[in-house]
């Protein structure tokens, strides 16, 4: 069963929950990115670490969740698939809501650090590009060697 993806929790307030974690731990600049058409897609975000000030890029894949959604549908119909669409972007950011607070809870717990959990989304401003997507658009060859 996929979580959250009935949800009627506003973007915006899955997105306020998260602003509000990330500075009860310390984060600051804390910015959105939205897409051509004006939707969100990521936030990007400082949190200092040992000292220093990294840059991070938490996404939603609204997109993904989107066709995910759709799969699911058998015959939709214009009206469904603009529901969809919603329910995506909903959805979506729930589950990044939810996947913050539980990091969040780890480091707390000192079962993790925060590099731990956020390392794939270390962003890498000039190149545009966070960390994850630096290791894939190689084929993750920096694994390897």
């Amino acid at each position: 069963m996929l979580k959250n993806y009935t949800s009627t929790v506003p973007v915006s307030r899955s997105v306020q929950h998260i602003e509000d974690c990330l500075i009860r731990h310390g984060a600051k600049n804390i910015m959105k990115m939205y897409d051509a058409e004006k939707k969100l897609e990521s936030l990007c975000f400082i949190m200092p670490v040992e000292g220093k000030d990294i840059p991070f890029k938490l996404p939603a894949s609204v997109d993904r969740v989107e066709k995910v959604l759709k799969a699911a549908v058998r015959r939709p119909t214009a009206q469904t698939n603009a529901r969809i669409k919603e329910q995506a972007e909903r959805t979506a950011w729930k589950l990044q809501s939810d996947w913050v607070d539980i990091q969040m809870s780890l480091i707390e717990l000192n079962q993790v650090e925060i590099m731990q959990v956020f390392l794939a989304y270390v962003y890498f401003p000039i190149q545009k590009k966070t960390y994850f997507e630096r290791l894939k658009s190689t084929n993750f060859k920096l694994l390897t060697e």
